[in-house]
């Protein structure tokens, strides 16, 4: 059975992906000249010293800009830094995921109202922008997630308040033995069997010896202190008390059934829709990709920050994330029933964009002759069509099993060589080079993509090498794995992974700026290709670094909820 986190991630990529594809369908620089048919939105203009008009965006616009630079602030720190651990913490159903989030809404609502304030002082230079819509729907959206989760833990603190129910020494002492292993559970933890007094905690800790010391009775104050702790708010205030009394019962099951599926889910999507978010930010605030020039800058944007969010995939499985489900290069702990594997993900994904995109590539100049280029771009969609095609039947148990039935077994006795009948160790561990080709031809093809400035054709060339380094520190990877597969269910932790993640997210990151908008602000500021590529290489690594960091605050939170769920089972 599939995983909840396999079907959030699958579906939020294929998201983004049926967006890139109707976005590539207007979204090619060399089409940008020919008549849409439709008028263009008129950019607000200033008239500059020289008489001329210059297009007049937020970037340019220096009155109140002190506003301005402290809501870009505050929105940084509430996205970039206080989020991710949030969700983290949320996901590893720590106490101190509600403190985290009510941090973050705190400093999300000043930048909240400082850009209230600036939009109140300065005129509309960005008509229908998108960033305002997204930005609200988003507050909203945490907002919401916030009370369901303080419904949640008044709920659940009364459900935890049952009897005590007493654990014996050597259950105590095989949990500690197997706390290691559990910290590993980075990707799927719903945090089932971790909460003290749950229901399979308790099948799990009652005493099978009746000879056995059992801890007293008088551990059950000191367990429901921890529950206040761990669940309260504002412990022993009159707010307390009165949330204590009012929430539990206030609700039917089914319905905090459906807040505890839309917290899930909010906590899935989130970091990727609060990135949708920062970068419409960074379109409104440089005025690009006005009237028809929309489509060049979602296709570029879109295409981009799927690569960037491959590579943050890909760091996280090499930072234990998915662990569980065998994709951080390890055995996969839990045996039986479906595999999916990571490679059949990105396969799937890359047929799904191929075979929606294949009919979108002509839509711009619907009705009128196919050009070279088109074609161009149509044999670009059926590699990946074809490749991910191929990607998922490599996959295929089933058909790797009818690719052996041709094997002669019968003529080999079982007892002269058992291991000739053995199934291949590189049969436990998914090999797929697919991916990674087609990753590699596309580098090789926008490497050498004709532009019509020789900015464009070196910013082009720098993410289309990118994702050529990303594609040949995913082959190391599998040389290293087919010469010495997993045998363990810790995360394997290739070396050329961390490659792989900083190639993908750096050529995303300058896959967006190569959009024709990005291109002629940085021309009209006198600035190069090179600009551009030494600032994605710092913040790439700073990202990365930040990334592992945060990772390493959800095993802590893991580690340290499992201690405190056995903590009042302490055997003096």
């Amino acid at each position: 059975m599939r995983s909840p986190t396999t079907k959030y991630v699958t579906f939020a990529i294929a998201a983004l992906l049926g967006l890139a594809s109707v976005a590539v369908a207007h979204g090619h620089d060399e089409d940008m000249n020919m008549d849409m048919g439709e008028p263009s939105m008129a950019r607000p203009t200033i008239t500059s010293g020289a008489n001329a008009t210059v297009p007049q965006t937020y970037f340019r616009y220096s009155e109140h800009s002190g506003l301005m630079m402290a809501h870009i602030f505050f929105m940084t720190i509430a996205w970039v830094f206080i989020l991710p651990i949030g969700v983290l913490l949320s996901i590893s159903r720590s106490r101190y995921s509600l403190l985290v989030q009510f941090v973050f809404l705190a400093v999300n609502g000043a930048g909240v109202l400082l850009v209230t304030l600036y939009n109140a002082s300065t005129p509309d230079l960005y008509p229908n922008n998108a960033h305002h819509k997204i930005g609200w729907v988003l507050t909203w959206v945490t907002g919401a997630q916030v009370v369901i989760g303080v419904i949640s833990a008044y709920t659940k603190r009364k459900d935890d308040r049952g009897s005590f129910v007493p654990v014996s020494r050597e259950n105590v002492e095989r949990h500690q033995a197997l706390d290691q292993a559990q910290i590993y559970r980075f990707s799927n933890d719903s945090g089932h069997g971790t909460e003290p007094n749950t229901e399979s905690l308790r099948s799990q800790s009652i005493s099978s010896n009746s000879s056995d010391d059992q801890l007293p009775d008088v551990r059950r104050e000191h367990e429901e202190e921890d529950q206040d702790e761990k669940h309260g708010l504002m412990h022993g205030s009159k707010v307390d008390k009165f949330l204590s009394k009012k929430i539990p019962g206030l609700l039917s099951s089914r319905v905090l059934k459906g807040f505890g599926f839309f917290y899930n889910v909010v906590d899935r999507v989130i970091l990727i829709l609060g990135f949708v978010a920062l970068t419409t930010g960074m379109v409104t605030y440089g005025g690009l990709f006005m009237g028809g020039a929309v489509f060049s800058g979602l296709a570029h944007w879109i295409k981009g920050g799927v690569f960037f969010w491959y590579g943050i995939l890909t760091l996280g499985r090499w930072a234990g994330c998915f662990a569980d489900i065998g994709w951080s290069w390890n055995i996969r702990p839990k045996q039986g029933g479906r595999r999916i594997t990571a490679e059949f993900v990105e396969s799937f994904l890359i047929f799904f964009y191929g075979s929606t995109n294949v009919f979108l590539e002509h839509l711009a100049a619907w009705g009128k002759a196919w050009s070279a280029q088109d074609l161009e771009h149509i044999s670009i969609t059926a590699m990946f069509f074809g490749g991910g095609l191929c990607g998922m039947l490599i996959e295929s148990t089933r058909i790797r099993n009818l690719l052996n039935a041709s094997t002669p077994t019968g003529q080999l006795s079982y007892t002269d060589e058992p291991r000739a009948l053995e199934e291949p160790k590189s049969y436990r561990f998914p090999m797929n080079p697919i991916p990674a080709l087609v990753i590699l031809l596309l580098g090789l093809m926008m490497s050498s993509h004709h532009q019509e400035s020789m900015v464009s054709t070196m910013i082009h060339s720098q993410w289309g090498t990118l994702l050529v380094g990303a594609a040949f520190a995913r082959a190391a990877t599998y040389i290293l794995f087919y010469l010495s597969p997993p045998t363990s269910i810790f995360p394997g932790r290739p070396p050329t992974e961390l490659i792989t993640a900083f190639c993908l997210m750096a050529g995303g990151m300058i896959f967006m700026a190569s959009a024709r908008d990005c291109v002629e602000a940085m021309e009209a500021n006198g600035l190069d290709a090179m600009f551009i590529f030494t600032v994605s290489m710092g913040v790439i690594t700073f990202l990365m670094a930040w990334i592992i960091v945060v990772v390493a605050i959800k095993g802590w939170a893991v580690r340290r909820e499992n201690r405190s769920a056995f903590a009042h089972h302490q055997v003096a």
